[in-house]
């Protein structure tokens, strides 16, 4: 393993906590995620050949961990409205963000997931069907919703989505 864990926490810490607070739709508990995460991968630092795969899948699972143990039905977090305002600077980028986030929170657990993991991390159907332990059919159809609502909520169409 060529660099050092300060290295890899210094360059992708950002992207690792963005991607924890897609999945858990709440700042708090994204830090927590990444914390208890990052832990992981420092002890096993010598062994692990990719670090962000390595993050990224121990994000997703202990997620995945998370709705499991609230009976196989993924339990709602609440999101709440002081989390992730933008920042009021003006650029257009931390709206678009703010934007997004405001209408992921309004979907259901397993959908955000599937989009997260989808759109954002650009993981394959067959990827996410494994990590979330459901069939390809469960992703497609959890992907399809998702995006329909959240076109519903937007009013955007495909092309104006396919920007964020």
């Amino acid at each position: 393993m060529e660099g050092s864990f300060e290295e890899f926490v210094t360059t992708s810490g950002d992207r690792l906590l963005r991607t924890a607070l897609l999945l858990t739709g709440e700042r708090g508990a994204a830090e927590d995620l990444l914390q208890d995460v990052l832990e992981r991968v420092y002890v096993r630092w010598r062994s692990v050949q990719d670090p962000q795969a390595y993050a990224r899948t121990a994000m997703t699972r202990a997620v995945t961990d998370r709705w499991r143990r609230a009976g196989r039905r993924p339990r709602e977090v609440p999101l709440h409205e002081r989390h992730d305002r933008a920042v009021p600077d003006g650029a257009a980028d931390r709206a678009a963000r703010a934007d997004v986030l405001a209408r992921l929170r309004l979907l259901p657990p397993r959908q955000r997931a599937v989009i997260v993991l989808r759109y954002f991390e650009d993981w394959s159907e067959e990827r996410i069907a494994e990590e979330l332990d459901v069939s390809r059919g469960t992703v497609k159809s959890q992907a399809a919703k998702g995006l329909a609502r959240l076109r519903e909520l937007t009013g955007a169409d495909e092309e104006e989505m396919s920007r964020w």
